[in-house]
């Protein structure tokens, strides 16, 4: 089967990595000639343009930053839809607006394009490991042909629904993802400010009701979790900004549908702050460094 994959960032690249390794012919293209080159020498094969890409392609997958990037590169003139295969299957893992990707349901409609939109969760980590979970909203015929290429991506995959509503379960998942990384960290502050020593928390708070993912899966708190970036410096698995990213659209998704959510507007606040410091590249985990003073 052959892939054309739009955007090689930090969860594109491993993606790719992991189709070559489940034997698809993988096509790809990203404005980084860098970026296309590094997988040239894991056996992609380098597009000069999306006309080129969308041309030869059975499947196309994009994994790109905001809605405007996936509409600019699937809806103009010598974008992927007016250019793509008849019937082909497209596979959206960005996380955008759900406006924007109802929009481009549409539009896919329209030219005869399979849609999907098929945001992820896991990381850096996820991506690499092949883990990631994919929450896909789109018409279930479609879901289930985009099924199997997918699982070569994923370990969970999961149909929210209709057009827009994979989109809105990203949303919503990172709402409770953007606070609990604040409360856990928090909490961790706190426990230092008075002397609990911080693996002997852990160890009863994972045990306790206070467990939750951001605690024990992806812990701010250095060495108490293997393979989380506190371990490395705050290295980004999910960078500070891409969670005020999806933060703003959850508050944009909460205006639109006048749903109260006090939380998430206070974590939205914070992540603002934590990035305008200059922190935009660091996990987003790195946020108890500014709860903490540091």
């Amino acid at each position: 089967m052959k892939i054309g994959f739009v955007g090689l960032g930090h969860m594109g690249n491993p993606m790719v990595k992991n189709l070559l390794k489940a034997g698809f012919d993988v096509t790809v293209y990203d404005k980084s000639a860098e970026a296309m080159q590094a997988l040239a020498a894991a056996g992609a094969k380098p597009a000069s343009s999306l006309i080129e890409l969308a041309k030869g392609a059975e499947v196309l997958i994009t994994m790109l930053q905001t809605g405007d990037q996936v509409k600019d590169v699937c809806l103009k003139k010598e974008g992927l839809f007016e250019n793509s295969l008849p019937d082909v299957l497209y596979i959206d893992s960005s996380s955008i607006e759900i406006a924007a990707s109802r929009e481009l349901h549409h539009e896919a409609g329209l030219l005869g394009v399979c849609m999907i939109d098929a945001p992820v969760s896991g990381g850096v980590a996820g991506a690499e490991a092949g883990t990631l979970t994919f929450m896909v909203g789109g018409e279930e015929k479609v879901f289930n042909r985009a099924k199997p290429i997918l699982e070569k991506l994923g370990k969970k995959i999961i149909h929210a629904g209709e057009g827009g509503h994979g989109q809105a379960a990203k949303i919503c998942n990172n709402l409770i993802l953007g606070v609990s990384m604040i409360a856990v960290s928090e909490a961790f502050t706190l426990a230092k400010k008075i002397g609990l020593d911080p693996k002997k928390f852990f160890e009863i708070s994972s045990n306790a009701s206070g467990q939750c993912w951001a605690m024990t899966k992806y812990s701010p708190v250095p060495d108490l979790v293997e393979n989380v970036p506190s371990n490395n410096g705050y290295k980004a698995g999910f960078m500070a900004k891409m969670m005020l990213k999806d933060l703003l659209l959850g508050m944009h998704a909460a205006e639109n549908a006048q749903a109260s959510v006090p939380l998430g507007a206070v974590a939205t606040e914070l992540y603002s702050l934590f990035v305008g410091q200059g922190n935009g590249e660091m996990d987003f985990s790195g946020i108890i460094k500014m709860l903490m003073g540091e």
